[in-house]
């Protein structure tokens, strides 16, 4: 004799239509209202989400993304979704987040940098899974170079770096140590990786701040997701005074930022509405500024 679960799901694979209600739940027309007062309008792209869904949807966006209260400031949080977005790579959540950050009041070059952000985190990345390096010994050489950062003594002076030779001595200038996965790289290659992690994200002039910067690669290594860099982002970052809260919610983003992604490009969303949607939305946020 059948359970009454077990007929309760005969039942709905039989005759889906009489297990699926013709009106949206209550929940869903009450956020749809919602949206409306919060944006001016419905946006298209919420009805992607199944409608049993999207109360919960709305309200993580506006808890954790949207809200103003939280640790982290709207600008940060948008770069954060610009840089996950830009290496998904997603074009609906790379608008989205581009168009939301300028709104926090994000310059060109803030997200230029939010960007190579990005590329770096997934660069290296790459280089530490892909030659298997030692995560144990890993661990002990980052513990090595943040109590180095804390109280730097480099030896020698300055000095241009053209060759791998240069650049070892340069790296342990900088860090204190050559870390086993840049004395991996290719001697031929690790000359210009240094110089281009060094202009990015260890340079103290560049428009974003290194805490932020950290904060980008930690949500960008959550989501690859990569051991070694969420490890090392994550060290840094509180280096440069990140906090729990902080953290949390640099990850928090990153799981929106692909949540979002993934039932848009399933979905595949008509991009056309959805930046005409962006665009509204960034025009009524303007305007109620006003």
């Amino acid at each position: 004799m059948k359970t009454t679960l077990a007929i309760a799901i005969t039942t709905i694979a039989l005759f889906p239509a009489a297990a699926v209600h013709a009106d949206p739940p209550a929940d869903a027309k009450a956020t749809y209202k919602d949206v409306e007062k919060t944006l001016g309008f419905v946006p298209a792209f919420m009805h992607e989400f199944p409608e049993g869904e999207v109360a919960a949807v709305w309200n993580e966006l506006k808890t954790v993304q949207m809200n103003p209260s939280t640790a982290l400031p709207m600008k940060t949080k948008e770069l954060i979704g610009l840089a996950v977005a830009a290496q998904i790579p997603c074009r609906y959540c790379t608008y989205f987040h581009t168009q939301v950050a300028k709104l926090g009041g994000a310059s060109d070059e803030d997200e230029k940098e939010a960007i190579a952000m990005a590329g770096l985190t997934r660069h290296w990345s790459a280089v530490a899974n892909g030659m298997q390096i030692d995560f144990s010994e890993f661990k002990q050489e980052v513990a090595r170079i943040g109590a180095y950062l804390q109280h730097p003594t480099p030896k020698g002076d300055p000095a241009p770096v053209t060759d791998a030779a240069s650049a070892y001595r340069d790296i342990e200038r900088t860090l204190g140590t050559v870390p086993t996965f840049m004395r991996r790289f290719p001697e031929e290659g690790i000359a210009s990786a240094w110089r281009l992690t060094k202009s990015v994200q260890l340079s103290p002039t560049t428009a974003l701040p290194g805490k932020t910067k950290e904060l980008i690669g930690l949500a960008v290594a959550a989501q690859i997701p990569c051991q070694y860099c969420i490890y090392f982002h994550t060290e840094a970052a509180k280096l440069y005074g990140a906090s729990d809260a902080e953290i949390r919610e640099a990850v928090a983003m990153a799981a929106l930022t692909r949540h979002w992604s993934a039932v848009l490009n399933g979905s595949m969303s008509d991009e056309a509405q959805f930046r005409k949607d962006v665009d509204q939305i960034v025009a009524n946020v303007k305007r109620g500024k006003r």
